[in-house]
């Protein structure tokens, strides 16, 4: 009997894919309350749950299935979705109300066909094997990465955003890339030709072969390469492997072979509430056909998928009468921005263009015949002017007196609207469809911070390019209503970190006191300013922390230069640059933690970590370590931690740098750096990226030309991955652009900010960046560099500086007039570790232990 509403029992709804598009309409049921009213039950093909195919090329640059994964593994068990993996439909049988799978029969009462689309790989003869590959999946991304390995060259068919996708990807792996293009330019859906002429240039010159008008007629056995791609008229192109991206078609087997309506050019044909021919039967998503047309972006999908639950829901239905298809991307490094009718093809439609052919940049503005509102655009090398534009195009604001001045230079983009300028009505967020209006709603019910408007709304948790207008359009909202969006430090500094940074350096100030004295009220500070003033004044200035007039400044960790462990005790953690070590040291490490009965563990960032050290037993440790030649790893402090490195072309085959001695010198150079927030780098020595370079603050992977740098990644709560900032620099110049890049973070972050929050946060994003390092444009190069320098010159370990001074060894005693241990805490083993049997209360404070 099949369950029905009617007869009481919830009813069967199935979803057939587990897609991106079909996830979210199970969140949006979910939300909803949908599983008091049907028992929803999921299928997919593919062996892992829902994951972001938006950000696929990141599964080369370390991320795992997990991380690009769209949810918590037991989201579907937890909310009563029966999730079934690996279990692909097969048939459709709407007499009976079943999908048919090689597991068995499900009946239902409503389906919903979220299968998305396959890639389109032409007949070409002689294409198979490594000569056929395709990028969808991460199934086909693992094909490509098996058949990388030993190849020299790798080409993509096809120039269109998944095409470039797959080149940076072949990159990525240590592969020299090419583009084979059956049209004149690249992305022919979104640029012109002017457009996909710079976006060529750009490309060419990261490295990347650009082949265009190029049709393949045959693949046979190479000569030098594997494979000979032949090219109608003559020409071929050699290689190892081969990815077809030539376009996608719509999933809809499975509608065509149950008899639903099927568009000419493919796809499930569905109405304005995404409902097939047959009424139980809805599509969402790239297999379905809306007016003849198939969409190929994720926000359009999404739109679907909110309309569909909230029709199930019987909610009143809300149509869905089309998508916008504006795009902004970063393609290779290059940013690229298709607005509306970027190519102009409205009656009356006029363009203004600005062309910088020594950067291969581009910009079109096409505006309607009475020149007064945006009907699209087009960008090529800088999407600063993106959200500027969108807004004007989305919401039909008048355009200025002359359109022209909205993309030409301005050093940081079009004008800004300004948030007051925007309608109720405009989409900040495209991804999840959120308004003005909705941010403005989540503000007024409560939100009082950005990270709850977030939490409420979903804005900027999708592919995050609204980030900085929602920011806008927040602070505009609190100010208007009255509320004061204030950045000041803490009560008594009513500056951000920024100005104070510039304070401290400009008049030389040395202390806290002064500081307060100069520019803050009260005589006494807070746990806010004193740390952060502490931070400031070291990473200007690399005094000793353990002074007499630093100390008061640091936190725990800092202020006995370990980190406490949970139990009351503390680690110690000698610096081992570059993962490097001899066996000598080794022993004495070994030896140590024996003597003091220490837990030992190898970490994530190649060192050794001694786990359980009472507080006086700290110096005696570090007495013997630096005498074995060891220094602090700085494992306490918001500073350098480490240099992650791969063995290079000192020992492995495929290195081509030597990737040990730049991480030697990398931090041996940075070893006594403060900063905003703790700082890890990594080197690579080669593009197969062991040291994972490219999740650390700096990443520095090596070419056959030098050093590729890539900058502002980081792991952690908010896993970011680096971006590449310059390509084959030597090891000089690899040096002064990290210089700079660190001392332009140390003087402009806010306190405890990442550099990954900062770079998010820059205005002007990359390419700003880009322009005061390696471009000089605030002039400020020459100054960084020496203060830089400063902080070199001014290195000290800071544990062989208090070893050679008594007054600083008394910090380390747990009763002033005493040296010996507490005769209350006693240590039980468990698991190798020793664990306080005293409660923590009798552990010494930093009052006590002066």
């Amino acid at each position: 009997m099949k369950a029905t509403a009617s007869s009481g029992q919830r009813e069967r709804l199935v979803i057939v894919g587990n897609g991106m598009v079909g996830h979210h309409c199970v969140e949006q049921l979910v939300s909803r309350g949908a599983l008091q009213r049907f028992e929803v039950r999921v299928f997919g093909e593919e062996r892992q749950r829902a994951y972001d195919r938006v950000h696929l090329s990141e599964y080369f640059g370390g991320s795992c299935a997990e991380t690009l994964a769209l949810c918590e593994h037991d989201f579907y068990d937890a909310n009563g979705v029966h999730l079934h993996l690996s279990e692909a439909v097969q048939e459709i049988d709407r007499e009976r109300r079943e999908v048919v799978t090689a597991e068995g029969r499900y009946g239902y009462d409503q389906l919903v066909l979220a299968t998305g689309s396959y890639p389109f790989v032409p007949p070409i003869e002689g294409s198979s094997g490594n000569a056929r590959l395709v990028y969808r999946t991460l199934d086909d991304l693992d094909g490509i990465r098996a058949a990388a390995a030993g190849a020299r060259r790798g080409v993509v068919v096809g120039g269109g955003l998944l095409g470039l996708e797959a080149a940076n990807a072949l990159k990525s792996l240590g592969l020299e890339a090419h583009v084979v293009e059956f049209a004149p330019r690249l992305m022919p859906v979104q640029l012109d030709g002017e457009g996909g002429a710079a976006l060529k240039a750009q490309i060419e010159a990261l490295g990347v072969g650009v082949q265009l008008s190029r049709a393949t007629q045959s693949v046979s056995a190479g000569e030098t390469y594997r494979y000979r791609m032949n090219f109608d008229g003559g020409e071929h192109l050699e290689t190892d492997l081969i990815v077809f991206s030539a376009g996608i078609r719509p999933q809809d087997a499975l509608g065509r072979g149950c008899g639903l309506d099927i568009a000419a050019r493919g796809g499930v044909v569905i109405d304005n509430h995404c409902r097939s021919s047959d009424p139980r039967i809805f599509a969402i998503g790239e297999c379905a056909s809306w007016n003849g047309s198939v969409f190929g972006l994720v926000a359009p999908g999404y739109s679907m998928a909110r309309n569909l639950a909230g029709l199930l829901m019987g909610e009143a239905a809300v149509a869905f009468t089309g998508a916008d298809m504006s795009t902004k991307l970063k393609l290779l490094g290059v940013d690229v921005g298709s607005i509306g009718d970027a190519h102009g093809a409205t009656p009356g439609a006029r363009s203004y263009r600005f062309i910088d052919e020594a950067n291969s940049a581009y910009r079109r503005l096409v505006v309607d015949a009475s020149g007064k509102h945006v009907l699209g655009a087009v960008l090529v090398g800088d999407n600063s002017y993106y959200d500027t534009l969108l807004q004007y195009a989305q919401n039909g604001i008048a355009l200025p007196a002359d359109p022209a001045a909205l993309i030409l230079p301005q050093g940081g983009g079009a004008p800004a609207l300004g948030a007051d300028a925007l309608p109720d009505s405009a989409t900040i967020c495209s991804c999840h469809n959120v308004s003005k209006g909705a941010v403005c709603a989540a503000i007024d019910s409560g939100c009082s911070d950005l990270a709850a408007v977030k939490g409420c709304t979903k804005a900027a948790t999708g592919c995050g390019g609204c980030a900085a207008l929602l920011k806008q359009v927040f602070e505009h909202e609190l100010t208007a209503r009255g509320v004061a969006v204030d950045k000041s430090l803490c009560e008594h500094f009513a500056y951000t970190r920024q100005e104070l940074y510039g304070l401290v350096r400009v008049e030389g100030i040395r202390t806290f006191s002064e500081l307060l004295q100069r520019h803050g009220k009260g005589h006494l500070g807070c746990d806010i300013c004193k740390p952060a003033v502490g931070n400031i004044l070291a990473s200007c200035w690399n005094q000793p922390i353990m002074d007499p007039a630093l100390v008061p400044l640091q936190d725990t960790n800092d202020t006995f230069m370990a980190n406490m462990q949970k139990n009351g005790t503390y680690s110690v953690v000698p610096r081992i640059p570059g993962g490097e070590i001899t066996p000598d040291k080794l022993i004495v490490i070994g030896q140590v933690a024996k003597k003091y009965d220490l837990y030992t563990k190898i970490t994530g960032g190649q060192r050794i970590d001694l786990f359980g050290a009472q507080l006086h037993e700290l110096p005696l440790i570090w007495g013997e370590l630096i005498e074995a030649g060891f220094e602090t790893g700085h494992a306490y402090g918001k500073s350098t931690r480490t240099v992650k490195s791969c063995v290079g072309s000192t020992w492995c085959r495929y290195g081509v740098q030597d990737s040990v001695a730049m991480a030697l010198r990398l931090e041996d150079r940075y070893k006594g750096l403060r900063s905003p927030h703790k700082l890890k780098f990594a080197v690579s020595g080669c593009t197969r990226e062991c040291a994972e370079a490219q999740s650390k603050d700096i990443g520095v992977i090596a070419t056959d030309k030098g050093w590729n740098l890539y900058v502002c990644g980081n792991g952690g709560m908010r896993p970011r991955h680096a971006e590449l900032f310059a390509t084959d620099l030597d090891d000089e110049t690899l040096v002064r652009l990290i210089d700079r890049v660190l001392m332009f973070y140390i003087r402009t972050a806010d306190k405890l900010q990442r550099t990954s929050v900062w770079r998010e946060n820059l205005e002007g994003g990359l390419d700003y960046l880009k322009q005061v390092v390696i471009d000089d444009s605030l002039g400020l190069a020459s100054e960084l560099e020496a203060q830089m320098q400063h902080v070199v010159d001014q290195y000290e370990c800071e544990w062989a500086n208090a070893l050679n001074d008594p007054e600083k060894l008394k910090r380390f005693r747990t009763f002033v007039n005493d040296r010996r241990a507490d005769p209350d805490v006693h240590f039980v083993r468990e698991r190798e570790q020793r664990r306080p049997a005293a409660p923590l209360h009798l552990i010494p404070t930093v009052e006590e232990a002066v």
